[in-house]
């Protein structure tokens, strides 16, 4: 691994651990170019946390598809992340138009409109996760990736929901809703009671409603078959989504009040497992 490659290692240590340990489990010589996919996909989901208006946040994205379009081309050498992104695609033949579309999708992140249905929310993870796991196949294990999409698509969808709950004590605080407002009516609450938590028992309900999302999704992406030995370090992350979701069950209404995090040593062992099994 060059220079560039380390620095996407470090930028992933300190801002997505999962996929960093990911990272150091796959093979040798596809780390660098993961830990490049990786690092500009958690670059890119970080801007909400480093900007105070939305509009500051659209002009880094704009940025980074300039970089992709091959608008920036100067700015992109300077940067260690962009660089080792672009040598990423180029070696991997990665699809530009999928990672602009990532970004595209993450522009939601930097607004506080909720989530309308189920089907926009698996939009939503289709075009980030989803095709995160995808692009990682065409990394480790390129003829087998087409065979693994639809495995990629529901597994990226069940590692959604997991970060959302996740993440649901921090977007709360920020007046954020991830839940669909669909989901949420058919829990018997709204938006606002949500962001409340006035009502304890019905964001029990919200927090079981999306475990079960999750839980199907997961289901549907062991189902649908195609994901070699090789390319299972492609799912490595999303492998812990149904560790996520056993702790929600757990937790009940307080996963959306305090964080469910399993302790990383946990969370090695899981994914250790997972790659030495072969499967999900």
């Amino acid at each position: 691994m060059d220079a560039d490659d380390l620095h996407c290692l470090t930028v992933l240590r300190e801002t997505d651990r999962d996929r960093y340990l990911a990272c150091l489990l796959a093979p040798a010589e596809k780390r660098g170019a993961l830990a490049a996919l990786y690092a500009f996909n958690a670059e890119i989901a970080r801007i909400r946390d480093v900007v105070h208006e939305p509009l500051p946040g659209e002009i880094r994205m704009q940025w980074w598809r300039d970089v992709l379009e091959g608008a920036s081309a100067g700015d992109a050498a300077a940067n260690p992340l962009a660089s080792a992104l672009l040598r990423c695609i180029e070696a991997h033949r990665l699809p530009v138009p999928v990672l602009v579309d990532l970004i595209d999708a993450r522009i939601f992140d930097l607004y506080d409109d909720p989530m309308d249905s189920v089907n926009s929310l698996e939009g939503y993870a289709g075009e980030t996760a989803s095709a995160l796991v995808q692009l990682a196949c065409l990394i480790v294990d390129p003829p087998s990736a087409a065979a693994a999409a639809q495995a990629a698509g529901h597994a990226g969808v069940a590692q959604t929901v997991a970060g959302l709950l996740l993440l649901a004590p921090i977007q709360r605080r920020r007046g954020q809703v991830y839940v669909p407002a669909e989901l949420l009516a058919a829990t018997g609450t709204d938006a606002a009671a949500f962001l409340a938590g006035s009502d304890r028992a019905a964001n029990g309900r919200v927090v079981s409603a999306l475990v079960g999302l999750g839980r199907d999704h997961w289901r549907r992406a062991r189902q649908a078959g195609g994901v070699t030995r090789a390319n299972v370090a492609a799912f490595l992350s999303a492998s812990l989504a149904p560790r996520i979701f056993d702790g929600a069950d757990r937790a009940g209404a307080a996963t959306l009040e305090r964080s469910i995090q399993p302790a990383q040593w946990r969370r090695q062992w899981w994914l250790w497992k997972t790659l030495r099994r072969g499967r999900l």
